[in-house]
């Protein structure tokens, strides 16, 4: 098995790291990395917007991570009076180990969808939200939170910037290293990885590749673009990863 790990830094180092470790053939290749996102400055003009018991949600670490560090410079800590929601296991430890605050996120699964089943959600007409993320994204968390009756903004954390290669230097080093598993953790660096590979390659051997993704959604997606072997690890951090890539 020699396997090309896409997410970014430093996750991604990291998870090739444990690999080699375990003595696998691993290979980083990040797709995208981050910069502060454009909505930073208003975080905290934001924040004071929501009162007592009103609801904030994160997507993801980094955007646990961007607002933190923004929030210190300020000198201001997380609100104790709100609602905290994350996205995913791993984030909500996140959030929490920084803030100090009790953070709700759905026990199993990763994606909004999950986080929307909690109970706590259910009955929420007439609070107001804050949804705390990156440029872009998806917007099943903000439309269901409009059609339970709450008022919802956004505060762009983060912003991803997509890396580009050459395609035809990538298409030479995938076949010299013999890559034949895949590692991508999002919807949007599987459509820019298959994209960004020439079409020959995608038919010739980039389809064989077994392909680790970490949601049913992102697995969907393979599959309509011809991935057929798929497996979805049960969380997005790294040692579920592991755990997939060590069976």
């Amino acid at each position: 098995m020699s396997i090309l790990v896409t997410r970014p830094s430093p996750a991604g180092e990291q998870l090739v790291n444990k690999l080699r470790a375990c003595g696998k053939s691993a290979w980083h290749l990040p797709l995208i990395n981050f910069m502060p996102g454009n909505d930073l400055p208003f975080l905290v003009e934001r924040l004071t917007t929501l009162s007592d018991g009103d609801l904030l949600f994160i997507v993801s670490q980094h955007a646990v991570n961007y607002a933190h560090l923004w929030l210190i410079q300020q000198g201001i800590s997380w609100p104790a009076r709100l609602q905290y929601y994350a996205v995913g296991h791993t984030t909500g430890l996140r959030l929490r180990s920084l803030s100090v605050l009790p953070v709700r996120y759905p026990k199993e699964g990763e994606t909004s969808e999950d986080l929307l089943r909690l109970p706590a959600l259910a009955n929420i007409d007439g609070k107001r939200a804050l949804i705390l993320r990156g440029n872009g994204g998806r917007e099943v968390l903000a439309h269901t939170l409009h059609q339970r009756g709450v008022q919802t903004i956004y505060c762009e954390c983060y912003r991803r910037c997509p890396i580009h290669y050459n395609s035809e230097e990538q298409e030479r080093r995938m076949r010299t290293l013999g890559i034949d598993t895949l590692v991508i953790t999002s919807g949007e660096m599987l459509q820019q990885f298959y994209t960004s590979m020439p079409k020959y390659y995608r038919h010739s051997c980039l389809m064989q590749c077994r392909l680790i993704v970490v949601s049913e959604r992102l697995a969907m997606l393979a599959r309509l673009l011809g991935w057929s072997d798929i497996i979805v690890a049960n969380a997005a951090d790294n040692d579920a990863l592991m755990r997939v890539l060590l069976q």
